[in-house]
C-alpha cells in the first residue's frame, strides 16, 4: 500500500512582498518565450505572493474568456465535495452509495456498488471499468450516463488500483445533486463562484439533465488562477472561508497514483516534486492546468488547444519541464 507523507503540504507556503515589474521583467519574458515557442499552448497567467508577475495570449481566445478547462473539472467537482463535507451534508468520505445515495444504484447492479465510499469516487478508486479514454464515447452516447458508470464490470476491488474515470466523477456529481437538492451547476455558482467572484457558464448535461460530473466545464484563465489560489490560500478568499483549511490540507495527502503520469492523486489534484518543491496540479485533456506551489506562494494556470491530446511524452511533458525547468526555477529566484 503507498503510504503518504505525513508533512504537511501547505506547511511550507510563504508570503512575498509584490515586486516592481522591472525586477521581475526579463526573467519572466524568457519563461514567456519558452511558453510561447509550444504551438499548442494557448495563454497563461502567473502569480506569486499575491501579485500577477505574467499574463499573456500567445495564440487562441482572449484572456477574459471562458474557454474549456476539461477534466480541470474534476478539482472543481472535488472541492464542491469538500464543501458539502463542510456543511454536514455528507457525514464522511467512507460513507457509500449504498448509504447516502442509494435511488443512483441501478437495479440489478453488482452488490459491491453499494459499498464504494466517496472517497473512492473523488480517488478514482472505485474499481469499476473506467469510462475514460477508449470508452468515453461509447459512455456518453448511453442513455442513462450514472446507470451506464455503475453496471459495468468490477476490474479491481472498491479501493484498490486508481482507474482515470470521469464516470467516477459523474456518479461523484450526481451524489452532491442528490445531498444537496440543487443543481452541481447551482452548486459550483453558490459555493464557488460567487465567493471567488468568478463566472461558471452552463455546461454539457446527461440525458436525465444532471450536468457533467468531471469534464466539459468552462473558466477564463483569470478564474482558474482564483480557484488555484483559494488552495494556495487554505481555503480563504477575501476574508471569506470557502472552503475549510482542513479539507484543503486533506486534498494534498496522496491517496493513489497514475499509472498515465507516475504523479501521485489526492483529492482532485496530482502531486510531484521539482526538486525540494512540491506542487499539486489540476489537469485537463489537451494541456488545461492549474499549478500551485505553497513554498513559492506561486499561482500557475495554462489553457492550451482542446482538440489535441496532451500525453506524459508529448505536450503535457513540455509543460511540465516549462513548470519544473522555468517556472519554478524563476519564482524562487524571486523568492530568494
Amino acid at each position: 500500500m503507498y503510504h503518504p507523507s505525513r508533512r504537511s503540504f501547505l506547511a511550507g507556503a510563504i508570503a512575498l512582498s509584490a515586486m516592481p515589474a522591472a525586477a521581475r521583467s526579463a526573467p519572466w519574458q524568457a519563461v514567456a518565450a519558452q511558453a510561447r515557442a509550444l504551438d499548442q499552448c494557448h495563454a497563461m497567467v502567473i502569480r506569486q505572493g499575491g501579485a500577477r508577475v505574467l499574463s499573456e495570449v500567445f495564440r487562441g481566445p482572449p484572456l477574459g474568456r471562458a474557454v474549456p478547462v476539461k477534466s480541470v473539472s474534476k478539482t472543481v467537482v472535488a472541492a464542491l465535495t469538500g464543501a458539502a463535507l463542510d456543511r454536514g451534508e455528507i457525514a464522511a468520505l467512507r460513507a457509500t452509495l449504498g448509504d447516502v445515495a442509494p435511488q443512483l444504484i441501478p437495479q440489478g447492479a453488482d452488490p459491491r456498488v453499494r459499498s464504494i465510499t466517496i472517497e473512492h469516487l473523488l480517488t478514482m478508486q472505485a474499481g469499476l471499468e473506467r469510462t475514460s479514454g477508449a470508452n468515453y464515447g461509447a459512455w456518453i452516447s448511453s442513455a442513462d450516463w450514472v446507470t451506464d458508470a455503475l453496471t459495468r464490470p468490477f476490474v479491481a476491488m472498491p479501493g484498490g488500483r486508481m482507474l482515470y474515470s470521469t464516470g467516477s466523477f459523474h456518479v461523484l456529481g450526481a451524489v452532491l445533486s442528490e445531498v444537496s437538492g440543487q443543481s452541481l451547476l447551482t452548486l459550483a455558482r453558490r459555493r464557488l463562484g460567487r465567493p471567488l467572484g468568478i463566472d461558471i457558464p452552463a455546461w454539457t448535461r446527461d440525458p436525465q439533465g444532471r450536468f457533467l460530473g468531471g469534464n466539459e466545464m468552462a473558466l477564463s484563465l483569470s478564474d482558474m488562477v482564483r480557484f488555484g489560489e483559494l488552495y494556495l490560500n487554505g481555503g480563504q478568499w477575501a476574508g471569506e472561508q470557502v472552503l475549510s483549511s482542513a479539507w484543503v490540507e486533506r486534498s494534498f495527502v496522496p491517496r493513489t497514483r497514475s499509472v498515465f503520469s507516475g504523479l501521485d492523486y489526492g483529492y482532485g489534484w496530482f502531486l510531484g516534486r521539482a526538486g525540494k518543491e512540491r506542487f499539486a496540479l489540476a489537469r485537463g485533456y489537451g494541456g488545461q492546468l492549474i499549478c500551485i506551489v505553497p513554498n513559492l506562494a506561486l499561482s500557475v494556470a495554462i489553457t492550451s488547444d482542446p482538440t489535441r491530446p496532451a500525453r506524459s511524452g508529448g505536450y503535457f511533458g513540455d509543460l511540465m519541464q516549462l513548470i519544473e525547468g522555468a517556472i519554478i526555477p524563476t519564482a524562487r529566484e524571486h523568492a530568494a
